[in-house]
Order: structure tokens, then C-alpha cells, then sequence
């Protein structure tokens, strides 16, 4: 049976589901960091995946990262699934910006996370909600 990893727990929001996967927010208000993870059992690579699967995956990645981009005015958006820390298959969706404390080298252990208000974290929220509107159900604390 399909379950969040732990660790996936614990530094993420759970911001709703795609068709194929469940969204997080990591709780660092440094960066706009989502993570999408497909609820499939012990999968920990993208080859795992069945094709359909693996096409859903990419689809839902690209639809996020357009609307990330679109709602955070994103210089870059970082993709990656690294899998050392956490095996079970996920993909992070990092907003960067020219200016941001960890620019031009990845966020990974940069900085400490310094964790979203609720003032943040529902702005936050609200500005996906304006460009991610489609194919997404938002969890019931932000509907």
C-alpha cells in the first residue's frame, strides 16, 4: 500500500493531488519548493514507473513547473529527483531567483529552512491557486 515516505512527511505541506501524485510544499518559506510524488508502491526511480505512469508523471511535472513559473515569476525553476536522502520516488520543483541566497548553487543544505507563517504559507497558496487551476485538487485546508 502506498504511503509517504517520512521524511516527506515531515518537511512538507500536503498542498492536494494530481491524477498520478500527491503535492508537498516543503516548509522553507526561502523558497517556493514543491515536490510532486506518485502514489505508487516501492517505486523509488522514474524508470519504475509503467509508461502510462512515467507520461502522467512528466505531464504533471511540466504543468507544475509552467504554473510555478508563472505564479512566482521564477528566473529558473530547478527539477530533480535525487532519491539519497529519501528513496522513495519524488520530484523537487524549486523556484530560483538570480538574487536568492543560494544562487547560482542548488538549495540543498545551503541554509537552515526557516518554516512558513500562515500568513506566508496561505499567499503562497493563493498565488499557485491563480495559475494552477486545472487536472488539481487542492487539499481541503486550501479549497
Amino acid at each position: 500500500m502506498y504511503s509517504l515516505h517520512p521524511q516527506l512527511v515531515n518537511d512538507g505541506l500536503w498542498v492536494g493531488d494530481f491524477e498520478l501524485s500527491t503535492l508537498l510544499l516543503i516548509n522553507d518559506m526561502q523558497y517556493p519548493w514543491f515536490v510532486l510524488v506518485p502514489r505508487r508502491e516501492d517505486i523509488t526511480e522514474v524508470f519504475q514507473l509503467a509508461q502510462a505512469d512515467r507520461q502522467q508523471l512528466l505531464d504533471e511535472s511540466c504543468a507544475l513547473a509552467e504554473a510555478l513559473k508563472d505564479a512566482f515569476s521564477a528566473h529558473k525553476i530547478n527539477i530533480a529527483t535525487l532519491g539519497n536522502m529519501v528513496s522513495q520516488l519524488h520530484v523537487h520543483h524549486v523556484v530560483r531567483y538570480r538574487h536568492d541566497a543560494a544562487w547560482p548553487a542548488p538549495v540543498w543544505g545551503k541554509l537552515p529552512a526557516v518554516a512558513y507563517d500562515e500568513e506566508q504559507l496561505n499567499g503562497c497558496i493563493q498565488r499557485l491557486k491563480q495559475v494552477l487551476t486545472t487536472n488539481f485538487t487542492y487539499a481541503e485546508q486550501f479549497k
